[in-house]
């Protein structure tokens, strides 16, 4: 998938500029999809020559004009293009976190809470992700069941990623919590092994 296709789903909720689309990048499509302001801002320069986006420019007193950017029919159609597209490519994970799980056992006791630092610091931002996707769910449903949410609601496309995010974290939190406690035992044994 390209990032013109993340740009162009989030534009679907309506106008917005750069600096808004990076706001809800980090607010509504990061569980799925991560890209930088600066490739945001790219992106949309190239979106924009090409006809997919439209730009308008809001004059502002005290601060910086802004351009806020909005589909085009031709962006609108690349986009229904996209989805009914083939299957889409299975996820591949690239995580140097795991890479240093599957080395864990070359080295000693510093080593094991090095690693064990690193998955401790990945369960807290898993943690906090997590709450804050719950968060957006809650707002998302109002007070309406789940069922009643996606009987009546006009797009459900992001809430059901908003549940692939939520599993995602989950899973985390479950994988994190494993792995702390081998690793603990680890390097209880490994403590044990110096003592001798």
């Amino acid at each position: 998938m390209a990032l013109r296709n993340a740009v162009m789903a989030a534009l679907l909720e309506g106008e917005a500029s750069g600096y808004d689309l990076a706001k809800g990048f980090e607010a509504s499509v990061a569980n799925f999809w991560m890209a930088t302001p600066q490739q945001l801002y790219r992106e949309l320069e190239r979106m924009e020559k090409e006809g997919l986006v439209s730009a308008r420019v809001v004059q502002q007193e005290r601060r910086p004009n802004k351009r806020l950017f909005s589909l085009t029919d031709a962006g609108l159609e690349v986009l229904r293009d996209y989805v009914g597209e083939a299957p889409a490519k299975p996820l591949a994970l690239r995580d140097e976190l795991m890479v240093k799980v599957q080395c864990v056992d070359i080295g000693d006791a510093r080593d094991v809470d090095a690693v064990r630092a690193s998955v401790a610091e990945r369960f807290e931002r898993s943690t906090a992700k997590l709450a804050r996707y719950q968060r957006m769910q809650e707002r998302m449903l109002d007070g309406r069941s789940e069922e009643e949410y996606l009987a009546t609601a006009e797009r459900i496309g992001p809430y059901l990623t908003l549940l692939g995010g939520i599993a995602l974290e989950q899973a985390n939190l479950q994988w994190g919590e494993t792995v702390l406690k081998r690793l603990e035992q680890r390097a209880s044994t490994l403590g044990a092994s110096a003592d001798d």
